[in-house]
């Protein structure tokens, strides 16, 4: 049997009193409850198919669809009649997925009394705007979506695209997917349902998931549609009391789904320590479950796991593993042997000086001559002891004190212009590019900046699993200050306030991928880089007036460089790659 695919054809309906269909999956349904319903109904959303069990007559033909499941996509059944006799019927290939169903009854539905600030939910409006929701799908670990069938659903009533815009920098940091099931097969519920709903970890205002659902489920009281329903997973606490508070109550409809690599983590069970991973780890580690390899966590606090297919046993710590030789890892802890390695490869690097706190005359004699210098310990990591923009005496003394209580060697460089770029090389390849900047809080006109920091602060600890944060030190205070404001200053809505000055990941700094516009030459002097400090995995930073221009200086090397900050580049596909060629997806 062959499933036919649906949506784009109005029908009327006549809403049932009781929404038998899917609220008992054990409910034999009578010809007359099934008067004007499709059968067969299959729906494309681009990162899968929804298979709507209430509409098959036939187990086999669920079986069927759910067999026809295309690779990299995960396709749901959702309402099928006796779940458990349909998962008997091919129990090595489906199961029952460990999520609940709520359902919002639209009849009572009630909107908020007032607006939920800072964010404008609207509706899809180009093929473009797919791609950056599908963005936003790939940063929160969603299965990556085909614009194109995105965007020729959109162009039917049956589906409901909405995005959230931050009103302050306009900028797209949230999605919701709607269908319309009175429109899509007749349904004689009158039902719909809702998937996707994704609100940017770091820079989503709060209440834009709210704002998502509501529009959602107000588009479909103005239809005169009878419930919403949605699928989430049950551990998902955050998101199960979002859906409380707005009304949903648990029903007792279930999804099954096919035993693929991507649903891995929903039928296997999982390796203890597991979820104790920071995000770093653990990304390489859902990737390697995903092809059937064993993990292992060794020491969960320090980010080490050992990953093993067959008789072969790799440890790693996130991305640094044992095919990175000590001597590769000794040439980028000190910054003095990175700098003299990229010379004679001819990669370009910013003029520098070394001083000890009782030898200052050479940093002394680059500063006056660049203007401006960054001060920096050595050796070290995730800038810690690194001072940005000193341009006199008393801040070069404070920067070089500070510098030495993380090493007892400090190097000074010019400050040079430009954005900070970050280029991830694996394996002799570029495979992603990232511009990184300093942490920043956006006005919003009613809060002083002291808030602002608070709460963007939470929001990227959030979004990193506890990894970055703003420190409200004296830093902050002077850079707030070198923008015009005081702490406790309200900054007008939308201006923009530098709070600090390095682009450090673990001091709140942000991340915007640029893979696509990286200048060939720059792609090339990272390659470069790698290949002379003789290391499979690295970060290579550079300083760049455009990303999408040839001039660059070399500013540092990480032998163990964020891949969770990478998304959706395929940096930890491409890290196993390395580890275990015999899995790579061809």
């Amino acid at each position: 049997m062959s499933a036919r695919v649906a949506g784009h054809k109005r029908r009327t309906t006549t809403v049932a009193s009781t929404p038998a269909l899917t609220s008992r999956s054990w409910h034999e349904p009578s010809a007359h409850e099934l008067e004007g319903m499709a059968d067969d109904v299959v729906l494309d959303l681009g990162w899968g198919r929804l298979v709507f069990g209430q509409t098959f007559r036939e187990f086999d033909g669920i079986v069927a669809a759910l067999r026809d499941e295309a690779t990299g996509r995960r396709d749901i059944c959702v309402y099928p009649r006796d779940p458990q006799v349909l998962v008997g019927m091919a129990p090595d290939e489906l199961f029952i997925d460990p999520s609940l169903t709520y359902r919002l009854d639209l009849h009572r539905y009630r909107s908020r009394p007032d607006v939920i600030r800072g964010v404008f939910v609207r509706t899809v409006t180009s093929e473009a705007e797919m791609a950056v929701i599908n963005d936003l799908y790939a940063r929160n670990g969603m299965v990556a979506a085909d614009p194109a069938v995105m965007w020729a659903n959109h162009r039917t009533r049956t589906f409901s695209y909405l995005v959230a815009e931050d009103t302050r920098t306009r900028k797209i940091v949230g999605t919701v997917t709607g269908v319309d099931h009175a429109l899509a097969f007749g349904d004689p519920e009158g039902g719909t349902s809702l998937w996707c709903l994704v609100a940017d970890k770091q820079d989503a205002p709060p209440g834009t998931g709210e704002a998502l659902v509501r529009v959602l489920a107000e588009r479909y009281v103005g239809r005169g549609r009878a419930y919403l329903d949605l699928s989430v997973m049950h551990d998902n606490t955050p998101a199960i009391t979002l859906y409380r508070k707005l009304g949903f109550t648990r029903v007792p409809a279930v999804c099954v789904k096919r035993k693929n690599p991507i649903n891995t983590p929903l039928f296997a069970s999982r390796p203890p320590g597991l979820e104790h991973l920071n995000p770093y780890a653990a990304i390489i580690a859902e990737e390697a479950l995903r092809r059937g390899i064993r993990v292992e966590v060794t020491d969960a606090e320090w980010g080490e796991m050992r990953l093993t297919l067959g008789g072969r046993s790799v440890l790693t710590r996130e991305s640094l593993s044992e095919f990175t030789s000590a001597v590769a890892m000794s040439r980028c802890d000190d910054k003095r042997v990175t700098r003299r390695i990229m010379r004679r490869a001819g990669v370009r690097v910013a003029r520098g000086a070394l001083a000890r706190e009782d030898d200052l005359d050479d940093a002394r004699a680059l500063m006056a001559d660049a203007g401006s210098v960054v001060v920096k310990p050595a050796r070290g990591e995730q800038g810690r002891g690194i001072t940005v923009g000193v341009r006199d005496e008393d801040q070069l003394v404070r920067a070089v004190r500070l510098a030495l209580q993380f090493c007892p060697d400090v190097l000074v460089e010019e400050l040079v212009d430009g954005e900070d770029l970050r280029v991830v090389v694996i394996d002799g390849k570029v495979v992603a590019a990232a511009v990184r900047r300093p942490a920043e809080v956006i006005g919003d006109g009613r809060h002083p900046v002291v808030d602002l920091v608070r709460s963007t602060s939470r929001r990227r600890e959030r979004a990193t699993g506890g990894e970055s944060s703003i420190p409200l030190d004296d830093t902050t205070a002077e850079v707030v200050a070198e923008a015009g404001y005081a702490m406790d200053d309200v900054p007008p809505h939308g201006e923009r306030v530098q709070v600090r000055r390095t682009a450090n990941l673990h001091t709140g700094g942000t991340i915007e991928d640029v893979t696509e516009r990286l200048h060939p030459e720059i792609g090339e002097a990272a390659v470069r880089a790698a290949d002379a400090l003789g290391i499979p995995v690295t970060g290579i930073d550079f300083l760049v007036p455009a990303v999408d221009g040839p001039e660059y200086v070399f500013i540092e090397a990480n032998e163990r460089p964020g891949l969770a900050n990478h998304e959706p580049q395929p940096t930890a596909e491409r890290f196993v790659d390395l580890l275990f060629p015999e899995t790579r997806r061809r």
